[in-house]
């Protein structure tokens, strides 16, 4: 058996921005002579178009190499324009490659974009037929999954209605499931799960996580930080078409989320460059579990705990270590800091100090969380040191823990989303 699904080796694509493209015989010949001669006089990578305008040559993809093993279940992740969606579709044979190559081992599924794969005048039945035999499959194999496969799509009243008259979510919800369940090898699939709502992601990633316990193969491409550590356990990291770094699903999260923030989880200081004043010396701010284990993404429904380790350098001051907290559109979430009565009555001596407070489960809401940290002392006020942004971390909703969603399946609004206990009797009932 071939320990290897998918061999990507020094993989290119390269495309020429403001070439226009024509079917008619006589002006592809006509262009491929003035190409021909552009070239000649040409002394960059840059040759005139047909209508005189300049051409340049852009590479989506460059030197990408990796391989994954059967049952992987690998995430893409990436900046728009980083080269995801043309590798999945090179991958898929929708598009040829300039240079390297690709070798895939297995049946391949793909669910690339709305539209992909499917006839907009053959009925919901014609197509999953059509998409089965596409992937070699034989008329019984394909009636065995066919119910199996309207039920999980919920379209059993339109199956025989043209899928031109499907709505994105309907289309999108038939694609996925006769791509997951005619049974490839290697399955692919692109952000589009983004078109159906909560309920159906849900049910899309627990059949992804099933096909990869299966021993089938899954790409991932999503911009969603949440469903590729809930689904993936490695990922790539795409920027600027090449491959920036390949490890664990929350290794490379982390970077994508350093570079879109600007900050990580942990942020150490030596001595030289750490933030200080004759008072104190900020040395550590790291976001963590609760066995003290740093992590980049929580699930919303476990507590996080933010610790900071500080240097005291003058003795008698009231030191009470604060934090800030802001979500990733800038709003002020909340404040915290020490309000015990040995902070605010107990003058500090000189030594090393470690102060840890905890977010509680069940109170942030989704998104990227940025701290900042300070040494203050509270009355008089007086700020000693504050460090704006030092860290960040990830809130994610795995779906499958009790949180304040409940059973509701839409976004959720607000900043934080407590877990609050309600309780309901009636009065004047008949």
């Amino acid at each position: 058996m071939n320990n290897t699904a998918i061999r990507v080796d020094r993989l290119g694509k390269r495309y020429c921005l403001g070439q226009i493209h024509s079917n008619l015989l006589s002006e592809k010949i006509g262009n491929g002579l003035r190409s021909f001669y552009d070239r000649i006089r040409s002394r960059n990578s840059s040759v005139l178009s047909s209508n005189g305008s300049r051409q340049k040559d852009f590479w989506a993809l460059k030197d990408v190499s990796f391989e994954i093993e059967p049952g992987e279940v690998v995430g893409i992740i990436g900046r728009n324009g980083a080269g995801k969606s043309t590798l999945l579709k090179i991958l898929s044979r929708v598009t040829e490659p300039t240079e390297g190559q690709v070798e895939m081992y297995g049946r391949v599924g793909s669910l690339l974009e709305v539209g992909t794969g499917f006839h907009p005048e053959l009925t919901g039945r014609e197509n999953i037929f059509l998409n089965g035999a596409i992937l070699g499959m034989k008329k019984a194999e394909i009636r065995r999954k066919f119910d199996e496969i309207v039920v999980f799509a919920e379209v059993d009243k339109f199956i025989d209605t043209p899928v031109k008259r499907y709505s994105s979510g309907m289309y999108v919800r038939l694609a996925f499931a006769v791509a997951a369940h005619l049974e490839p090898e290697i399955l692919v699939v692109d952000e589009v799960l983004a078109v159906g709502d909560a309920e159906f992601q849900k049910k899309c990633l627990g059949k992804m996580e099933e096909v990869g316990k299966e021993g089938r193969t899954v790409l991932f491409v999503s911009h969603n930080v949440d469903a590729v550590l809930r689904l993936c356990k490695s990922a790539i990291l795409l920027k600027g078409g090449s491959v920036q770094i390949r490890g664990s699903s929350e290794q490379v999260t982390g970077v994508y989320l350093k570079e879109q923030v600007g900050v990580t989880s942990a942020k150490q200081w030596n001595i030289c460059t750490a933030p200080v004043n004759a008072a104190v010396r900020l040395m550590e701010v790291y976001a963590h579990r609760s066995d003290g284990s740093p992590c980049d993404s929580f699930d919303v429904t476990e507590p996080v705990g933010i610790t900071m380790k500080y240097d005291v350098l003058e003795p008698g001051h009231f030191l009470t270590p604060a934090c800030n907290f802001y979500n990733d559109r800038g709003v002020n979430i909340f404040d915290s800091h020490d309000t015990s009565q040995e902070c605010r009555t107990t003058r500090k001596s000189m030594g090393r100090y470690e102060s840890t407070v905890w977010i509680p489960a069940n109170f942030l809401s989704e998104g990227v969380v940025t701290v900042g940290a300070a040494i203050i002392t509270p009355d008089p006020f007086l700020v000693h040191l504050h460090e704006k942004e030092v860290i960040a971390f990830n809130m994610a909703d795995s779906l499958r823990k009790n949180s304040a969603r409940g059973e509701y399946k839409g976004t959720m609004p607000g900043i934080i989303r407590p877990l609050l206990r309600w309780h309901t009797r009636a009065r004047n009932q008949t």
